[in-house]
């Protein structure tokens, strides 16, 4: 999924009997930067698998994060605060574009934007499923590529989300080797096209 970004999940702060939203307004109040491995997996309407993936990602709030695609294809997708970067290195091409409101309405804007998330989203308790703690977040903004998206927390940890499409697609995202507040270089989130690559947009 060439222009799927997000950012990503980190250990929350235990909260006893609190619903989804309360674990997620915790972790933005206390996570400046996280660590964590991920995989990708994109199923169509049907259930059919049509697309797995798998990296590394890190953030750094607000507005910064960095994910690296390792399998099947190398990727890499950063936010510097100012833009957004998109690597193909298959390709050996870079689109680049202004990050503003590219965000809004997001995953990246759930885990690494700022405090005011119910800016861009309207979100409620979806209960217990599958072990699991959930809420629904639907982006108030109609110009994004998601419908909704969930978030799965066990325990003090957010360890899945679901991002559902206008085309029945939906992309799970699950989440693991989560460390909270690691000291980051802010060179990891920079980026500069490698040489020969073709460079599109801003």
């Amino acid at each position: 999924m060439k222009q799927f970004f997000v950012a990503c999940a980190l250990a929350l702060p235990l909260i006893a009997h609190a619903g989804g939203v309360e674990r997620l307004h915790a972790f933005i109040a206390g996570a400046k930067t996280a660590e964590a491995d991920f995989t990708q997996t994109v199923s169509d309407k049907n259930g059919r698998v049509s697309q797995q993936a798998s990296g590394k990602m890190a953030f750094a709030r607000p507005g910064k994060f960095r994910w690296d695609y390792s399998a099947p294809y190398e990727q890499v997708i950063v936010g510097d605060g100012a833009k957004l970067w998109l690597y193909d290195a298959d390709l050996e091409q870079v689109t680049v574009k202004s990050l503003g409101d590219v965000i809004a309405g997001t995953p990246a804007a759930l885990l690494a934007g700022d405090n005011a998330i119910e800016k861009y989203f309207t979100l409620k308790n979806a209960g217990e499923a599958d072990g699991l703690e959930w809420l629904d977040a639907t982006p108030k903004n109609k110009d994004t590529s998601f419908e909704r998206i969930r978030m799965g927390f066990k325990g003090d940890t957010l360890v899945q989300m679901e991002l559902f499409d206008f085309f029945g697609q939906r992309t799970t995202l699950k989440l693991t080797k989560m460390v909270r507040n690691p000291a980051i270089a802010p060179s990891r989130f920079t980026f500069t096209p490698p040489k020969g690559a073709d460079v599109i947009g801003e």
